[in-house]
């Protein structure tokens, strides 16, 4: 089993208790609808030609460990913030990445910015805790998906006004990802057998499928440590939004890391 499944299946017995603790019907009285401000940020940031970054949030990771000690997320939500972050990305599972939903919850009472909440989901019971929390949008991974989960996962997004995100790693979880015509499409450079990380992923795959790209909100996701990779990622896709975690979680300084990115 690899760590993938392993996720997966602790996900499942967590989502089995949580509905438990709180009742689908309880969740629904609480949710509002989002009006999709993830996806229309991320289209003014185009059209006023500035990189959207979409700042992540993570204090842990599979096969890093523990990235940052002195982890606090409002902090670090405040100082994306400051240097004009489009969106943030929060991780919430709680085992393997050290996550935790009251995360988002803290980080929407406070500021305004569209938040991705980054998890596993496998149900649509999450979808609606998601938003509930505050979430604007959720991610989806092709990789331990069904169609139909996809399907469920996205209509139930849609019904609340949030954006999905279908995260890919090849191109045949892209042909599989451009059947959701409402998704937006991340695609992750980060091999998910052995962890390694190309942004080659990203740009054999958006040539592989350009024509059917052009008009999506595509979203290059891990790998960048400078402004030259976005750079290069950005003159051969015309892709403007990037995902962007570890080196500025690990930098000793966001701000100036941060900047570096978008100068």
């Amino acid at each position: 089993m690899n760590i993938l499944e392993k996720i997966i299946n602790d996900k499942k017995k967590e989502v089995k208790l949580d509905k438990i603790k709180s009742p689908i019907d309880q969740l629904k009285k609480k949710v509002s609808n989002k009006k999709y401000i993830f996806s229309n940020t991320l289209e003014n940031y185009k059209q006023e030609n500035k990189i959207a970054i979409i700042a992540e949030i993570k204090k842990a990771s599979p096969s890093k460990g523990i990235i940052k000690e002195d982890f606090d997320h409002l902090k670090i939500a405040e100082e994306y913030i400051k240097n004009n972050a489009a969106c943030l990305s929060v991780l919430t599972e709680k085992k393997y990445f050290l996550g935790n939903k009251k995360f988002v919850r803290d980080i929407k009472k406070k500021f305004n910015t569209p938040v991705l909440n980054k998890d596993f989901f496998i149900d649509p019971y999450q979808v609606i805790e998601a938003n509930q929390n505050g979430s604007d949008c959720i991610l989806v991974i092709i990789n331990s998906s069904d169609e139909t989960l996809i399907n469920e996962l996205i209509s139930t997004a849609d019904e609340l006004g949030m954006n999905s995100i279908l995260e890919v790693h090849s191109e045949k979880e892209m042909e599989i990802a451009l059947n959701f015509k409402n998704a937006l499409l991340g695609i992750n450079n980060r091999n998910l057998e052995n962890f390694s990380v190309s942004l080659d992923t990203t740009i054999n795959i958006y040539k592989e499928f350009e024509s059917a790209l052009k008009n999506k909100i595509v979203i290059s996701e891990s790998g960048f440590h400078s402004n030259e990779e976005i750079k290069k990622v950005r003159n051969e896709t015309g892709i403007n939004n990037f995902l962007i975690g570890e080196s500025l979680i690990k930098s000793d300084s966001i701000t100036e890391c941060f900047q570096k990115f978008i100068k």
